[in-house]
């Protein structure tokens, strides 16, 4: 009992405390969405894979996270691995988004999300042991391989946001590593000339439509720009206390799309209104603070990065997530953290936040 009072006595309470406000809404949301479709499913997967996630970290953090860097090749090697197996036997719809699900029986797992946790550990390591050479080209080279890879098998799924998600992180522990700006420069360059080759060359149909309706939804309101439509139309009705859980208009009578997952915050802007979606917004913030602060306040280099990839991923997420909902980005079909209904997302988040924790209680510097 001692050990256990220990344990949580070095909990972050910032930290924890965000995550169980974001755990409750996305629940109370997810349970919303689940009973216009008729099914209580959703809850009930959602919150068994956040048992298993806490566990998980109970059992993660007690571990020091130097070890994990040890095996930093290998989480490398199986991260690769299962984006490849993905890529024969991944099940779903390029209309969605990616076939990069793995199905056993009723249980579906989406490989890329514990690939972020490899690639965040694996990369992390990687840089911290050549941070003092990071602006050798030759240096750098191995860096951009050692990301390529990974996101190159992610985008063969094909899964545009996830990749993005991979690159964030990427860019972030490079730029916190100290990679000159002449190779962000070089890389805005770049990207300004394989724009519009990746358009015309390597982009779907549908990845293109969801840009285009971005752009402008109305080109296509009842199919590529309906689901931005009736995100914001849901997230606007909502007002500023809501129309109460289970009453949204929009949520419960089948008019937006992909409730549960990818739209999870326009069902809290429409049945909890501007305060819900203000406050999860909120907490979530909070949550990516601590990761930048736990960096900043780590014993070592690998710890600094491992919390500052696992806040880079977050930070992707919330951006991507809610933009999309907002009509401010193109729908990429990422999960809001914590809140999204989805196991693999799920237990990927607390997996993060084991790595972040572990660093935390292990830090040197004093926190603020």
């Amino acid at each position: 009992m001692r050990k256990k009072a220990h344990f949580f006595s070095r909990l972050d309470p910032w930290l924890f405390t965000c995550l169980a406000v974001a755990v409750i809404i996305g629940m109370v949301a997810i349970l919303s969405a689940g009973h216009a479709m008729g099914t209580s499913r959703f809850i009930i997967v959602q919150a068994a894979a956040f048992l298993i996630g806490v566990v998980l970290l109970y059992l993660l953090s007690k571990i020091d996270y130097d070890f994990f860097g040890q095996l930093a090749i290998f989480f490398y090697i199986v991260s690769a691995l299962i984006l490849v197996v993905v890529l024969f036997i991944g099940t779903g719809s390029e209309e969605v988004g990616t076939k990069g699900w793995i199905r056993i029986g009723s249980i579906g797992i989406q490989p890329s999300e514990i690939a972020k946790i490899g690639f965040i550990i694996s990369f992390a390591k990687h840089v911290d042991s050549v941070r003092e050479d990071i602006n050798r080209p030759t240096v750098l080279l191995l860096l951009c391989l050692h990301a390529g890879l990974l996101i190159g098998l992610v985008l063969l799924q094909p899964d545009l946001g996830t990749a993005l998600v991979f690159t964030f992180i990427f860019l972030g522990m490079l730029l916190l590593a100290g990679l000159s700006l002449k190779y962000f420069a070089a890389l805005g360059g770049i990207f300004a000339v394989g724009a519009p080759l990746a358009w015309f060359f390597l982009l779907k149909d549908f990845q293109k439509n969801r840009i285009l309706t971005f752009l402008n939804p109305e080109l296509d309101p009842l199919g590529a720009g309906y689901h931005v439509i009736q995100s914001k139309i849901a997230i606007g009705s909502g007002g500023v206390l809501g129309r109460g859980v289970g009453q949204g208009i929009q949520t419960q009578y089948g008019y937006l799309p992909e409730k549960q997952t990818d739209f999870i915050y326009a069902v809290i802007g429409e049945e909890m209104g501007m305060w819900g979606a203000v406050l999860i917004l909120a907490v979530l913030l909070v949550i990516i603070i601590r990761c930048f602060n736990t960096a900043a306040s780590a014993r070592d280099g690998f710890g600094e990065l491992l919390s500052a990839g696992v806040g880079f991923m977050l930070t992707a997420h919330v951006i991507e997530s809610i933009g999309m909902c907002l009509g401010l980005l193109p729908v990429t079909g990422i999960p809001l953290p914590f809140v999204s209904y989805g196991g693999s997302n799920m237990l990927a988040s607390m997996l993060a936040v084991a790595l972040v924790q572990n660093v935390y209680m292990r830090r040197s510097r004093m926190q603020f």
